[in-house]
């Protein structure tokens, strides 16, 4: 499998979003109108509509064809970071994805929320201490069933760059204008 990054139709759609929109404002360095940093295995991407700025975290993980096997984009928000996670098709969704950073106990478990033609979507949230816990983390493990056969698959996100992508999301969602 290829790590690769680049903005998903996930990811162009948030930015899109007035929400999202509203939830900056703040300039982004130098005078740029938007700006793709990676930091190791994490990718930040912003751009200026306006006066507010949208940034926003992401990982996404391809199969050497190109298929996409997850995606992960997070957003700062009021509470730690939100966001959505995309995981292919053929998923029990009734049993939804068990999440768990490193070999640590298991967080509250994610319902699915829809599938769309790039994969099926679980929204995500997490708190201070679940930021933490991810950024001294080196994989977050997603736990899943196949619908036809219920067996777990387990998908891992490598947590390497977590915390300087999101202290960087910090950083230029605070910025003054």
């Amino acid at each position: 499998m290829v790590s690769r990054y680049r903005l998903t139709p996930l990811l162009l759609a948030l930015l899109a979003s007035p929400a999202f929109a509203a939830a900056s404002n703040a300039a982004l360095p130098a005078g740029a109108t938007s700006i793709q940093e990676g930091y190791e295995d994490w990718r930040v991407a912003c751009a200026q509509q306006g006066q507010a700025t949208q940034c926003s975290m992401s990982q996404q993980q391809l199969q050497q064809n190109g298929q996409m096997v997850l995606a992960i984009e997070l957003t700062k928000s009021d509470a730690g970071a939100s966001g959505n996670l995309v995981l292919p098709f053929g998923l029990d969704l009734s049993q939804g994805a068990v999440l768990q950073i490193d070999d640590g106990a298991p967080l509250p478990l994610q319902a699915f929320k829809t599938c769309l033609p790039v994969g099926c979507i679980v929204p995500v949230s997490f708190d201070a201490a679940t930021l933490d816990g991810l950024g001294k983390g080196k994989v977050l493990k997603i736990s899943v069933a196949a619908s036809d056969t219920e067996h777990k698959t387990t998908f891992g996100v490598s947590l390497k760059g977590f915390i300087s992508a999101f202290n960087r999301i910090t950083a230029l969602s605070s910025e003054p204008n």
